[in-house]
């Protein structure tokens, strides 16, 4: 059997650095098998029974070696190319499934302290005027179509005591979530302009 050496180096080849270089040694193999150790020794002229021999069963069982841990290679890569996919894809799920746990921290602790302020404070009243510019907060009409084509801005809140006692008088026993009221805003120095005011309760 002057190529199972040979044989088992093709098929090494094969499994640590592929298929071509695998044919390549299978190919030099089987010539130096066939010069140097089948009689007659160092002659490639004349063909015997010995020479058909090797040059039939070497290529053959080489070739069918090298295919099936081609075959098993690729399937090895295959499946280390699903893994890590599989992994990243793993990562990427855990980190949303973070972002979604502080989301819910944050929110939660939002809920918390809304709770609490109803438990600490009797009533919680927040009034903002609805201005459609500037200029309204300085008494000055506004054009109704630059009423409809800007959308109404919120301007910051005002302390509960800037409206008038009047208002707040009228309004004590009607106040309730959503609902607009028109009332005396103080702007400054003891001036009050008639304002459109959204009420929240909490």
């Amino acid at each position: 059997m002057p190529g199972t050496a040979y044989f088992i180096a093709a098929a090494l080849i094969e499994y640590f650095f592929g298929m071509a270089p695998a044919l390549a040694v299978m190919t030099v193999g089987l010539v130096i098998a066939d010069f140097l150790f089948v009689p007659p020794y160092q002659q490639i002229g004349v063909l015997d029974q010995s020479d058909v021999a090797l040059i039939v069963s070497l290529p053959l069982l080489s070739m069918l070696v090298i295919c099936l841990i081609e075959r098993l290679r690729r399937s090895e890569f295959r499946a280390e190319l699903i893994a890590l996919v599989a992994q990243s894809r793993y990562e990427m799920l855990l980190r949303a499934d973070n972002e979604r746990a502080i989301t819910s921290r944050a929110v939660d602790e939002t809920h918390r302290l809304i709770r609490n302020l109803p438990g600490c404070h009797d009533d919680i009243i927040s009034i903002q005027a609805l201005v459609h510019q500037a200029a309204r907060c300085h008494g000055e009409s506004v054009p109704a179509s630059a009423a409809k084509k800007k959308p109404a801005a919120t301007a910051p809140g005002m302390p509960y005591e800037h409206v008038h006692s009047n208002d707040i008088s009228r309004l004590s026993s009607t106040l309730e979530p959503g609902r607009s009221h028109r009332t005396d805003i103080d702007v400054g120095v003891g001036e009050y302009d008639l304002m459109d005011c959204a009420v929240k309760r909490f």
